[in-house]
């Protein structure tokens, strides 16, 4: 999948378990190993996590993954620590001499998670554990199961009520009708003309984050007036490059455009896997790196809804659409122009998956202490020629994000760099605050 490999053959038996096979090439620009590395408890499982939640049925709603995957990593993270006891927890502190195998107790936290979660894949779930332990030589008595149990059950306790899926759910929320202002856009998905689909998953605005002190900690900066000429800049930008038809993409534009067009959740999660799992060497390092990303990202997708829910900042799709009524002579409006992709049904300002990347990107640099790692993505759109990107900087894929949501015609440019800008912030922050190595003298 992801190109040669020497070991591939060797990681994909051992990743039989899991829903989709990972391998990766990867070279960095640092200390990369010579081999592939065995994939731990860590690995195997932050991978059976993404796919379940990708595939949920019923859906989760977008972008409730990011927020998920976060709690099933914090609470892995504190059951290996409960064994490996270097880094300082994120919420379960156990008594000093826990022990068992780190694998059964990260094995435990996740599925336990995972069941609270998606109730209606414990079969399956059950499964991939039962055939974790046996492929692995694992009991299922093992200390490690009853300190990844408490772990799960502690975590699950603290973001009960924190309202990332509230039941029931509040009024749909539908923005407002004057020029500048988000409404409901027209979808390009096959079938019948669809009724126009409020704000998905507007309640995330006000969702507890997992570190920061408030959602609004690093809210963006305003958009650009509809009257001043950023606005006009931006308004031809995308009304140029992110037109389904007579564009003036070029081909590689279009093809990056495609490429980034399917699963973001799956897209964004698989490079913060694989480069844990090349970049660290021990179980609790990599269970460390995973929960601080699941966490930075959580975060960053929290404090952008906040944002998004602030400004409630038009789409390009409407902006162009209502061009001729906006107050500003140098926006030609177009009533029939339609985006690349389809216009996801939430505000522009800021961009949710500049967000992500940003929050991923800077957290692996900061962790590494490089900008500079080779690593490779994958695009789950089935358009996508090719399928794998491989980059040499991480903030790189950033900045490619950056631009292709302006090749897709779904963002301005300034709700998308503020959006990259609020994930560094926050990732910068969960560094600095979470996690953090225990001094040997203490």
């Amino acid at each position: 999948m992801f190109g040669t490999c020497r070991n591939t053959w060797r990681i994909r038996r051992a990743l039989a378990v899991v829903v989709l096979v990972t391998s990766v090439v990867l070279s960095s620009a640092t200390s990369m190993r010579a081999a592939s590395p065995d994939p731990d408890a860590v690995t195997v499982w932050h991978n059976i996590a993404v796919q379940a939640l990708a595939t949920a049925t019923p859906a989760r709603p977008a972008p409730l993954p990011f927020l998920d995957i976060a709690v099933v990593q914090v609470a892995v993270h504190d059951a290996v620590q409960a064994i490996d006891r270097r880094f300082t927890p994120y919420h379960v502190t156990f008594p000093l001499g826990a022990s068992g195998s780190p694998e059964a107790a990260a094995a435990k936290a996740a599925h336990d998670v995972l069941v609270a979660i998606l109730p209606g894949q414990a079969a399956s779930l059950d499964t991939h554990y039962h055939n974790y332990f046996t492929g692995h030589g694992l009991a299922e008595n093992d200390p490690g199961v009853n300190i990844g149990a408490l772990a799960a059950a502690d975590i699950l306790a603290l973001r009960a009520n924190d309202g990332r899926l509230p039941d029931p759910l509040p009024p749909p929320f539908t923005g407002g009708t004057a020029p500048g202002q988000w409404r409901p856009t027209p979808s390009l998905l096959p079938g019948p003309p669809p009724s126009l689909a409020p704000m998905a998953s507007s309640w995330l605005a006000t969702v507890p984050p997992f570190t920061l002190n408030s959602g609004d900690q690093f809210r963006a900066d305003p958009p650009p007036p509809l009257s001043s000429e950023q606005y006009v800049k931006e308004y031809n930008e995308v009304k140029a490059l992110g037109a389904l038809t007579n564009s003036t993409r070029t081909p590689e534009q279009t093809q990056l455009a495609t490429f980034f067009g399917g699963n973001l959740f799956i897209l964004y999660n698989q490079p913060l896997r694989d480069v844990a799992a090349w970049q660290t060497d021990n179980i609790g390092d990599n269970a460390r790196l995973l929960a601080l990303g699941t966490l930075a990202i959580a975060d960053a997708v929290i404090t952008s809804w906040d944002s998004k829910k602030h400004y409630v900042y038009w789409r390009p799709i409407t902006g162009i659409r209502e061009g001729e009524n906006d107050g500003n002579p140098q926006t030609v409006g177009d009533p029939n122009w339609q985006s690349f992709l389809n216009t996801p049904n939430y505000p522009d300002h800021t961009s949710g998956a500049n967000s992500v990347a940003g929050a991923l990107t800077r957290i692996l640099e900061l962790y590494l202490g490089t900008d500079q790692v080779s690593f490779t993505v994958v695009s789950t759109h089935p358009n996508a020629v090719p399928k794998t990107r491989t980059y040499t900087r991480f903030s790189d894929l950033s900045w490619d994000t950056v631009n292709v949501r302006i090749y897709q015609g779904i963002h301005f440019r300034t709700p998308d760099e503020a959006g990259r800008t609020q994930g560094r912030q926050v990732a910068e922050w969960v560094f600095g605050h979470v996690l953090q190595p225990i001094d040997a003298r203490d």
